[in-house]
């Protein structure tokens, strides 16, 4: 029988749809060690002492150097090297850490955005694809917060293609520099960088290339600060490159080989994205049951009313449901890196092939995180009533903010068709055993239904099939669409888009599941009865996204008999049992207005 290591190490990406996971593979946040408990409160108290009595300050833009001196300041913490090895300065954390500094920083609304563009992709190019020289050279003053890192990927006509971008470098007659001629729009921290990872085309190449520029350099010029609807506090412009000298010296990695770069830096960002938005909702949240305490109306607190527990008690199960599959990917993503190590594998190389690995995952907790984030900030306003859309109070600013996470690191449809794109090509190229499990589910629909019930003593045994049963809806109807639709199912956006909600609602229901699983293993079930209902809550949300998904996609390509077999089957594996969810709700918003926070910190 293989041991817990070897199975968590035998874990691929996207292998959830169609394995069995069990508790003890998963890491949940309660197991965070002291240091890591010590290194969030840390981050916290900077946010709570030095962001937060600043922030008004730093909307405004009034005092341009008021970002760059908290950045200072974070990085005499060691914030800014938190993924930097320690022999460049850094305190070269794991993967997991890395992300809870980013989930504490994420309550720090554009100040969170400064820091994680400077950490991640203003960084990470160079740690991951720089030669020794370059790391040496810009590492340690990355880590310290002495120089500051601005990511140059964006063109007016290249969003979501980025490869389309028209920036260019020219070889210089002397062969001693790249002429770098273009415009970058949307890029973050431009306003105070000293170095910039760009990316353009050497001559008439298809693909791009990087390249670290100095922010300083003769024909480097901006735009004034972009007015925005959120993340006011951010440096945002608009940058164009006129004939700039770059010392070819300082080309980032191979020739065409930017777009691997910025897709890899990508897939990191997604997953930090949404370890960002927990800590965003989860400040929202507080501030919401601080509120709903206080306020009185018709003789009593809000927090007494059924309407406003219905939100509270939404807004922690849904933030429970995404921390739980953030930290979940994040530890696959370390396992993976420690059994590469193990077999020789270079680090930075390491890092770069866990996350890659884990690229289906990512573009899924990105999704999900910041919708969850965008719904905790909705329901924040809602029960902030009229101060809810009032400055002076924390709502407004929260709610402006989480808009872009939408659209930050590949808007949520381009996710959406990642996810499912990425699936199906590693199961073409046999990475994935997709074909086995779904002509299994096919052959379970002509065939007499089970009457087995789970065993009730283990567990959470009949949520555990529930969300197996999810997986069967999502196998079934995927495997229809490819039959039928074969090469031209890339073309059908919405087919795609609703299968990705599937897969999204299967992959954040079973990690809430798992982490109450391992929880009761550890607590006792008596123990653990406001996450059983969590459970049961974002079961109930999956399975009514799930239906709803599952017949719009359906019905988008199937017809007569099969689209009859289809709905039948995606009935059968959409059942649960019924709850009176309402007093599910009101428990955990009852539990969270006693801690008067999110309450499994």
């Amino acid at each position: 029988m293989e041991s817990t290591t070897e199975n968590k190490k035998a874990i691929k990406g996207g292998e959830f749809l169609v394995r069995e996971t069990k508790p003890e593979e998963i890491f949940i946040p309660e197991e965070w060690n002291e240091e890591q408990r010590m290194i969030a409160q840390t981050c916290e108290d900077f946010i709570e002492h030095e962001v937060y009595p600043k922030i008004d300050d730093l909307d405004s833009q009034k005092y341009p150097d008021l970002m760059p001196e908290l950045l200072d300041k974070a990085g005499e913490l060691g914030l800014l090297g938190t993924s930097v090895p320690e022999a460049y300065g850094g305190f070269g954390m794991d993967f997991n850490t890395s992300m809870l500094v980013g989930e504490r920083v994420g309550a720090g609304f554009s100040f969170a955005v400064a820091l994680s563009a400077h950490t991640g992709i203003g960084t990470l190019p160079i740690l991951y694809y720089g030669n020794d020289e370059q790391k040496e050279r810009y590492l340690p003053k990355l880590a310290s917060g002495e120089l500051k890192a601005s990511y140059c990927l964006t063109e007016p006509d290249s969003g979501s293609d980025a490869n389309a971008g028209k920036s260019k470098a020219v070889l210089s007659p002397d062969g001693k520099h790249y002429i770098l001629n273009g415009q970058k729009m949307w890029i973050t921290n431009a306003g105070f960088a000293d170095v910039l990872i760009v990316f353009a085309k050497i001559d008439d190449d298809k693909n791009l290339s990087a390249f670290i520029v100095d922010r300083h350099s003769e024909g480097v010029t901006m735009n004034d600060e972009e007015h925005k609807m959120g993340i006011k506090g951010s440096s945002t412009r608009q940058v164009f490159f006129n004939d700039v000298k770059v010392p070819v010296e300082n080309q980032l990695y191979d020739r065409e080989k930017g777009f691997k770069i910025a897709l890899n830096i990508l897939n990191i960002g997604r997953i930090k994205l949404s370890a960002a938005t927990i800590g965003g909702g989860k400040a929202a949240l507080k501030n919401a049951l601080g509120y709903a305490k206080e306020r009185k109306q018709f003789g009593k607190s809000i927090s007494e009313f059924g309407a406003i527990k219905h939100k509270l008690g939404e807004m922690v199960a849904r933030t429970f449901m995404a921390e739980s599959a953030t930290y979940r990917a994040g530890q696959n993503i370390d396992d993976k890196y420690e059994q590469l190590i193990a077999e020789g594998m270079e680090a930075g190389k390491a890092k770069l092939k866990a996350t890659e690995e884990f690229a289906i995952e990512c573009a899924i907790l990105k999704v999900l995180g910041s919708e969850v984030l965008d719904f905790v900030v909705d329901e924040g306003v809602q029960i902030y009533g009229g101060m809810g859309y009032s400055s002076d109070a924390p709502m407004e600013r929260a709610y402006r903010d989480s808009r872009i996470n939408r659209i930050f690191e590949g808007t949520n449809e381009i996710n959406r068709m990642l996810t499912i794109d990425m699936l199906l090509k590693r199961g073409m190229k046999g990475h994935l055993d997709l074909m086995g499990p779904a002509m299994a589910v096919a052959k379970e629909l002509t065939s007499v239904p089970s009457f087995e019930t789970p065993d009730e003593s283990e567990p959470l045994a009949k949520e555990f099939a529930i969300v197996q049963n999810l997986k069967k809806a999502g196998l079934m109807i995927a495997g229809s669409a490819v039959q039928k639709l074969m090469m031209t199912l890339k073309d059908e956006q919405e087919i795609l888009m609703a299968l990705a909600d599937i897969l999204i609602q299967i992959y954040g229901a079973e990690s809430a599941v798992l982490r109450t699983q391992k929880l009761i293993s550890t607590k006792g079930a008596e123990a653990c009865e406001i996450e059983k209902g969590i459970c049961t809550i974002v079961l109930n949300n999956a399975i009514d996204v799930c239906r709803r998904a599952g017949h719009e996609a359906i019905c988008a390509f199937a017809e007569g008999d099969e689209r009859r077999m289809l709905l039948m089957g995606l009935k059968r594996f959409t059942k649960i049992d019924p709850a009176n969810l309402k007093q599910i709700r009101r428990d955990i918003a009852d539990f969270a207005l006693d801690k008067g926070d999110y309450p499994f910190l």
